[in-house]
């Protein structure tokens, strides 16, 4: 999500996200993962009097942030509510010009110590974007058996060293529940010892637990087709990943379904035509962008255009 600390309001990708939407000064655009609002803040200001932003997220913080900055414009609306919830917005399902995704965690997210996301500093271990619903990251790690624990970090983390830590994470309960970010940094650390130059050994670990914990890659496989659907023909659909696993679902969504390998001396079958056209190849940000925002450093933005004669989700 945007980089940066809040009062800098450092979108990523700026002028590479507002060009792939392709705005139109009267066009109808929905910000799905509003965070401070640098980039619908970049939108708003290419807008008319008749254009319409749509702004969401899930975080009751984000949101606030966003009725204070925004909440008194008429071009403006604001949900809370997770993205991948956008089709039951009404004000969506009237048709969009324009999708914004910037996936994961923002940075006034990891720069408050108290939400857990970071073992920069010692806090409750939670890691919720949405502090008032789900269980914590604490509570996962109290309540899930070794082989869910491993799996997660396997899976979510591609730590290939997720059994051993789902050990330590079981063996140390027993004698007291894991409950601050400080806690499960050391545990970790203790049972792989550093590994790696510049790289905590927890790194993966806590990422794993925050894509769980947020149900974050459920959430964009729901989002995308949601998008689509909303999306008026020859609308953009803009996104900005952070991790492969994110960037993967993605990619694989706007490819559309791939045609099963024919038969010897078979017709190939046929294959439903995908609703959306890729426009141009994936972008990162230039070495000048990383090196004023160094969290922008694995962005990957991909769009994509919903063509005319492609159905909905």
């Amino acid at each position: 999500m945007t980089a940066g600390r809040e009062l800098q309001h450092i979108p990523v990708m700026r002028e590479a996200v507002l060009a792939g939407l392709a705005l139109r000064a009267n066009g109808r655009y929905l910000d799905g993962t509003f965070g401070r609002g640098g980039h619908a803040r970049a939108i708003l200001e290419c807008l008319g009097g008749d254009g319409r932003l749509l702004l969401m997220d899930r975080d009751p913080a984000a949101i606030g942030h966003a009725r204070r900055e925004f909440g008194d414009d008429p071009r403006v609306a604001i949900r809370h509510a997770n993205f991948s919830e956008l089709g039951e917005w009404e004000a969506a399902r009237a048709g969009l010009d324009g999708v914004l995704l910037d996936l994961g965690v923002s940075s006034p997210q990891l720069d408050d110590a108290a939400r857990g996301f970071s073992f920069q500093s010692d806090a409750p271990l939670d890691m919720r974007m949405d502090p008032t619903t789900g269980e914590s990251a604490a509570d996962f790690l109290a309540r899930a058996d070794e082989r869910e624990i491993a799996d997660v970090l396997f899976h979510y983390g591609e730590e290939r060293m997720s059994r051993r830590i789902a050990r330590a994470v079981v063996a140390r309960r027993r004698e007291s529940p894991i409950t601050t970010t400080r806690e499960l940094a050391e545990l970790v650390e203790r049972t792989l010892g550093r590994r790696e130059r510049n790289k905590h050994p927890a790194t993966r670990t806590f990422q794993a637990l925050r894509l769980k914990v947020n149900d974050e890659l459920g959430s964009l496989e729901r989002a995308l087709p949601a998008a689509t659907a909303a999306l008026n023909p020859g609308g953009r659909l803009v996104v900005i990943s952070f991790h492969s696993l994110e960037d993967r679902i993605v990619k694989q969504f706007i490819r559309g379904p791939q045609a099963a390998p024919a038969r010897r001396g078979l017709p190939a079958p046929p294959v439903a035509m995908a609703p959306l056209q890729a426009v141009g190849r994936a972008q990162m940000p230039d070495a000048a962008e990383i090196a004023r925002n160094p969290r922008a450093r694995s962005a990957v933005l991909r769009i994509a255009e919903k063509i005319s004669s492609g159905g909905g989700a």
